[in-house]
C-alpha cells in the first residue's frame, strides 16, 4: 500500500490562525471528578471537540504525568506515517532483536531472530498493548530505540505536544519520559484525523495471531455508543490511562483520563465524562481542517543494523502470571523495572543520535491543536525536482536510507513549483540549523549519487 502524501500548506493564513484561536477555550473545570480522583496526584483528565478544538472540560489537563502505553500511540503514528510514505507497507516484515524478545510483559511472545508482520505488530500494540513488538518497530524505524525516541519526540513538536518526551517505544517505565492529558489528546485527534483509514484499527477487540486469539484491554468498546478507540495504558507510577475517541452523530470528541486507582475506575470516569461532554460538542466539520494541519512530511525513517543486545538486562517483574499482563491493563500485575544498566547497544544507540536541530522542534504551537510549524530559519537541502508527488517521495525515501544517521532529525518534504504551466515536486530535507551541517549532508548524499546543494530558509 502506497498513499501519496499531499503537500501542506506551508503556514497558516493570518485569517486562519485568527479564526482558530477563537475556537481554542481551554477550560479548567473540575466538576464531576470523583473524590479518589480528586485526591490523586496522579489524576489528570481532558476532553477535546474534535471538530473544533474547544475543551469542553479538564483537569491537571497541562501537569506532567507518565503516559505508560500510551506512548505506544506515538510508535503507531511513525509507523502509519512509514506506510504512507512507502517505506512500509501491511506485509512488511520487521525484524526483531534480542532486547524487543526481553521486553516484560505485556507481550505477544516475539523470539530473537525472528520476523513480525506490520500489521500484526499493529494489532499487537493495540490490543495486548505489545512491549516487544513495540520496541522491534522502533528499532526497525529509528535504528535503535535511543534514536527512534528522539524521532518520537521531534515529531511530538511538530503535532503541538509541547510537554511531551519519549525515551522508548513501549512506555514501559523511564523517569524522563513524561507528557500530559492535552498532549495526549491532541495526539489521538492527530491519529484520527491524520490516518482515517488506519484509526480503524484501534477499534479492534481481538485478532488471531498463531493461532492464539489476542484479546484487547480496551473495555469500552462495544459498551459506550460511539466509541471506536484509542489506547489504554498501566505502570504502578502512572497509574490505569485511557485515551477514547468517539463520533456520534456528527459529533466528535478526543477524551483522556489519566492516573486512575483501578482499570474499572478508570472506565467509569470516562464513561461519565463522554456521557455529559459528548452532547456539548459541535455537529460537522466545524475548523477540523485547521485543527489537523500538519507538515505532511515524515522525518527521516532511517534503518540501520540492529545492534547486538543478546546481553540486554529483563526488566524485573514484581509479579507475573501466565498471559503476561504487566504493562498493559490488568487490575492483577505490576511491573518495576531494576535499575538502569548500560545495554550492548549502547555505543551504537549513542553514535546514531544527532541532537534536535532548534528549528526542527517549534516552540509556539497551540496547545491544542495538532498544528505543525514550519520553520523560516535554517537551512535545507534539496536533491531533486520531480514531476510527480510519488517520484519525489520515493527518492526522499531512498536518500534517506542511503544517508543514514547524517541527516539526524530534520523532515523530508515536498513542495511545488510551476514552469510553463507544469507542475514539478522539489524533494527536499529541511530543518538543519546552520549551513556547515547542510553542507556535510549533500557531501554524504553526493557520494551516493544523488544530486544535492544547501538552500537557506
Amino acid at each position: 500500500m502506497r498513499i501519496a502524501f499531499r503537500q501542506a500548506a506551508s503556514t497558516f493564513t493570518k485569517a486562519a490562525q485568527a479564526l482558530l484561536a477563537l475556537t481554542i477555550i481551554t477550560g479548567c473545570s473540575t466538576t464531576n471528578v470523583p473524590p479518589a480522583f480528586a485526591e490523586s496526584n496522579k489524576y489528570a483528565a481532558i476532553v477535546v471537540d474534535a471538530n473544533t478544538g474547544k475543551t469542553l472540560f479538564s483537569a491537571n489537563a497541562d501537569a506532567s504525568r507518565y503516559p505508560a502505553s500510551l506512548t505506544k500511540m506515538m510508535t503507531l503514528y511513525m509507523l502509519f506515517e512509514a506506510m504512507h510514505t512507502g517505506r512500509v507497507n501491511k506485509n512488511t516484515q520487521i525484524p526483531v532483536s534480542a532486547y524487543a524478545a526481553s521486553r516484560p510483559p505485556t507481550k505477544l511472545g516475539l523470539k530473537a531472530g525472528q520476523t513480525v508482520r506490520a500489521e500484526d505488530a499493529i494489532l499487537g500494540l493495540i490490543t495486548r498493548s505489545a512491549n516487544d513488538a513495540a520496541t522491534a518497530v522502533g528499532e526497525y524505524l529509528g535504528g535503535s530505540e535511543a534514536r527512534f525516541a528522539q524521532m518520537m519526540t521531534v515529531k511530538a513538536r511538530r503535532l503541538g505536544m509541547k510537554n511531551t518526551v519519549f525515551r522508548n517505544a513501549d512506555g514501559l517505565p523511564n523517569r524522563a519520559q513524561h507528557s500530559t492529558a492535552r498532549d495526549m489528546a491532541i495526539l489521538g485527534i492527530a491519529l484520527r484525523e491524520h490516518f482515517p483509514r488506519e484509526f480503524a484499527y484501534f477499534s479492534t477487540r481481538s485478532f488471531v495471531y498463531k493461532g492464539r486469539t489476542i484479546r484487547g484491554h480496551n473495555r469500552l468498546l462495544g459498551r459506550i455508543e460511539g466509541v471506536d478507540g484509542i489506547k489504554t495504558g498501566y505502570t504502578r507510577d502512572s497509574g490505569y490511562n485511557l485515551v477514547s475517541s468517539v463520533k456520534v452523530d456528527g459529533r466528535k470528541v478526543v477524551a483522556v483520563v489519566m492516573g486512575g486507582k483501578t482499570g474499572a475506575a478508570r472506565d467509569a470516569h470516562m464513561a461519565s465524562l463522554i456521557a455529559k461532554h459528548l452532547p456539548r460538542a459541535s455537529r460537522g466539520s466545524g475548523n477540523g481542517a485547521l485543527i489537523a494541519a500538519r507538515d505532511m512530511a515524515p522525518a527521516p525513517i532511517t534503518p540501520v543494523d540492529l545492534p547486538d543486545a543478546d546481553n540486554a538486562p529483563v526488566p524485573i517483574a514484581r509479579a507475573d502470571i501466565e498471559g503476561g499482563f504487566g504493562q498493559g491493563d490488568s487490575d492483577e500485575v505490576e511491573m518495576a523495572l531494576a535499575a538502569p544498566a548500560p545495554r550492548p547497544a549502547a555505543a551504537v544507540a549513542a553514535a546514531s543520535i544527532v541532537p534536535t536541530p532548534k528549528a526542527a522542534v517549534p516552540e509556539e504551537v497551540d496547545p491544542v491543536t495538532t498544528a505543525s510549524a514550519k520553520s523560516n530559519s535554517g537551512w535545507a537541502i534539496q536533491i531533486g525536482s520531480l514531476p510527480t508527488s510519488d517520484q519525489a517521495q520515493a527518492m526522499l525515501a531512498k536518500a534517506a536510507t542511503q544517508a543514514g544517521s547524517t541527516l539526524g532529525a530534520v523532515t523530508a518534504r515536498t513542495e511545488t513549483f510551476h514552469k510553463n504551466s507544469t507542475v514539478f515536486y522539489r524533494a527536499r530535507f529541511v530543518g538543519f540549523e546552520t549551513k556547515t551541517a547542510a553542507w556535510n549532508a549533500c557531501a554524504v548524499l553526493k557520494k551516493k549519487n544523488f544530486g544535492c546543494y544547501a538552500i537557506a530558509q
